[in-house]
């Protein structure tokens, strides 16, 4: 019996006697594809630094979450860690920051908070340190402006007393300016994490605050669909976000408060959002959200669900490599910070050394080769134009983390790098493909792969409608009308058939798709 009959094996005897299927399939079409798929890679763990992916490791098998999404929140660990402490040079008059932006396209459930509490648990711990240390700086901080202030307002009123009889106020006004330039200036004081913002307010921030901040969340809807992503706000935001990115100068200016200009800061931004919200955010923006180039700075992934496959785990007694990672994560916090007098980062610039330079053109080369019309990258081209500056900010990162005393990126920290961003390309190009089909293809989509994924696990070529509606990810698929129009679309290409027997409804899947059919 070849594979495909031994599926066919559990079809009921009254499904055959009703003519509507065979037991050699004989009755089915030639399954049509639903979508040209692009195979999803696996993650290319090994080019991980050692350090990284044994904690990687170490977290993975406790939390089974999937695995671009546990990398994910090391990395974005990392480079809100060091991207204070680093800047990486491509070649002459090509410096910029290392910090990355991270977006993992998952449904909630999937335990990024988890993992993100793994692996900024040191920063956390640095945070609350830095609060206590800066206490004594605050109160007499407060006490000095209290004190300001009171000169200040005597000034004033002194001032108004005099206008008021039109007597000279050249004397106090002088007095007033020399006040001004000693005004107490609050202490910096590091806060790093933020898990919700709305870009105005992370400007200000980081401009009044400490200049290094990082937008780590596990509900990315908080950001996307914040007031501060509305249409008329969202251009001027995805812009200030845009040019965090790149490290440069921000000037906002104000009628009716306080004018700044964020300087030198930088910016790190892990988030996980459901495709749904994402699409959602695509449509509201018209556009823009790729026109700008802001999804383009990201490092996306759209990993494949762990739902129901994660039978529970007692937490280890020792998290041996968790604990180093998190060691060398609080050295690099624990350096001075060199912030100038203006409040702005002043990084060290490392450079790449030469033989790190000549693999990054080719792969630079590479990429910009395959933008062109007909190229392979060209859908895709302004995630690809971005991903030869994310090899190098990735490669920096490594090289920070694993070299105590600095020096030029190394081409093991390069190699590692390049084959990570050069993977996070491909997902770019599997996801932006698929997200634009319509939300019936893409939930077709989900359903079939689903289907065919239990079928082939359970050795049949059927299951219950209430099996499936009780059992199916995503779980928005339960719904009846969303599964209706699911089912309806798979039967139109030949990839199911829906039999009722009575009060029973059962799905049937063309047994070529379990034995290597169409796609």
């Amino acid at each position: 019996m070849n594979e495909a009959s031994s599926y066919e094996a559990n079809i009921s005897d009254e499904a055959v006697q009703q003519g509507k299927v065979t037991r050699e399939g004989g009755e089915w079409p030639e399954p049509l594809p639903l979508i040209t798929k692009i195979k999803s890679e696996p993650y290319p763990l090994d080019a991980l630094p050692e350090t990284i992916l044994a904690a990687v490791n170490e977290v993975l098998g406790f939390t089974q979450a999937p695995v671009p999404l546990v990398t994910g929140s090391a990395l974005a660990a990392l480079s809100l860690a060091a991207q204070a402490h680093a800047d990486v040079q491509r070649a002459e008059m090509l410096a910029g920051p290392v910090g990355l932006f991270l977006l993992t396209i998952a449904d909630s459930g999937e335990r990024k908070s988890t993992c993100d509490s793994f692996f900024t648990k040191s920063i956390k711990a640095y945070e609350i340190e830095q609060t206590e240390l800066a206490k004594p700086l605050i109160a007499d901080y407060k006490a000095g402006m209290l004190a300001w202030e009171a000169k200040q307002g005597g000034i004033k009123d002194k001032i108004r007393q005099l206008a008021k009889t039109n007597k000279p106020t050249q004397v106090e006004e002088s007095a007033l300016l020399e006040l001004e330039k000693i005004k107490p200036e609050a202490p910096r004081v590091p806060r790093l994490v933020y898990a919700d913002f709305t870009p105005e307010e992370l400007k200000w921030q980081l401009a009044t605050g400490w200049p290094s901040a990082g937008v780590v969340s596990s509900e990315a809807g908080l950001v996307f669909g914040s007031h501060g992503m509305g249409s008329d706000s969202v251009m001027r935001n995805l812009a200030t976000l845009n040019q965090l990115w790149d490290g440069a100068d921000i000037t906002t200016d104000r009628r009716t408060s306080e004018s700044f200009t964020v300087r030198g800061a930088r910016l790190t931004i892990a988030l996980q959002v459901q495709e749904a919200t994402l699409r959602s955010f695509f449509d509201k923006t018209g556009g823009l959200a790729r026109g700008t180039g802001f999804l383009a700075r990201f490092l996306v992934s759209s990993p494949a669900s762990t739902q129901g496959y994660r039978p529970f785990r007692e937490p280890p007694e020792a998290w041996p490599a968790l604990e180093k990672f998190n060691q060398r994560i609080t050295s690099i916090l624990n350096q001075e910070v060199p912030i100038d007098e203006s409040g702005a980062l002043t990084p060290p610039v490392y450079p790449l050394a030469p033989d790190t330079k000549q693999a990054w053109i080719a792969f630079h080369d590479a990429i910009e080769g395959e933008l062109k019309a007909g190229g392979e990258l060209h859908s895709v081209r302004d995630v690809a134009s971005k991903t030869a500056d994310n090899a190098v900010r990735l490669a920096a990162l490594f090289q920070v983390f694993e070299h105590e005393t600095g020096g030029d990126v190394g081409m093991e920290a390069f190699a590692g790098a390049s084959r990570i961003t050069a993977w996070h390309l491909q997902e770019a190009l599997r996801f932006y493909g698929a997200i634009s089909l319509s939300e019936e293809q893409v939930s077709a989509a989900k359903l079939d792969s689903w289907l065919i994924e239990h079928c082939q696990a359970n050795g049949t070529n059927c299951i219950p409608r209430r099996e499936l509606q009780r059992n199916i990810t995503p779980v928005k698929l339960r719904n009846k009308i969303a599964l209706n129009g699911a089912l309806g679309e798979l039967e139109d290409f030949g990839r199911v058939r829906l039999i009722q027997e009575g009060k029973r409804k059962d799905i049937f899947i063309n047994p070529a798709l379990l034995s290597g059919g169409a796609e």
